[in-house]
């Protein structure tokens, strides 16, 4: 249940919270018609979604710098997931514009499948993008429980999912921006670099 009162926008950190937020509007309860996106996609899906949309081009300090920038009048609703970064909400109130934040959604962990294990217990190199502190953390204690051998080169979204991805690597890539044309780039630039190699 959302909270009450008006709200001035929502913000939106991911492409899941657009989907939401869809879902919360077509169940018949009214959400600010503007929207504060982390990044382009994310701002892409809620237009597409019937929101005006705005991105911030980037991570969650982004949007903190993009929204105090704007500097909205009335509060605004934070739809986010259960485990999230940056302490938006906190951080917005700290800077003087209200914000109420709800959990609308939860990602649930999920093992490595039986052909992701027979590839990471082969001793050829795996590149793997990660695009979040929280999947960092959770596969890399995936691969210690299934004691992994295969050579880690690691395309991760931003130096904070680096430093969570707490297992041995052979090379780290980290995108030049947090977005996907930005990771696929670090993808892109550790396979070279394997070629050569």
């Amino acid at each position: 249940m959302l909270p009450s009162g008006d709200f001035t926008a929502i913000v939106l950190t991911s492409e899941t919270g657009v989907e939401a937020a869809r879902r919360i509007s077509a169940a018949g309860t009214a959400l600010p018609n503007r929207a504060f996106c982390v990044g382009n996609r994310t701002a892409e899906a809620a237009r597409a979604a019937g929101f005006d949309a705005s991105s911030a081009a980037g991570a969650v300090n982004n949007l903190l710098a993009y929204i105090l920038a704007a500097a909205p009048v009335g509060r605004l609703l934070l739809l986010r997931g259960q485990d999230s970064v940056g302490d938006l909400e906190q951080r917005l109130i700290l800077a003087g514009i209200e914000t109420v934040s709800q959990i609308i959604y939860r990602q649930i962990s999920q093992s490595l499948t039986d052909g992701a294990r027979a590839v990471l217990q082969d001793p050829r190199p795996v590149i793997l993008p990660i695009f979040s502190p929280r999947s960092a953390r959770l596969l890399a204690a995936e691969l210690r429980r299934v004691a992994a051998k295969a050579p880690i080169w690691l395309a991760a979204l931003s130096p904070a999912v680096a430093e969570a991805f707490d297992f041995p690597t052979v090379y780290t890539e980290i995108a030049t921006r947090p977005d996907s044309p930005a990771m696929l780039q670090a993808v892109q630039a550790l396979r070279g670099a394997w070629m050569t190699s």
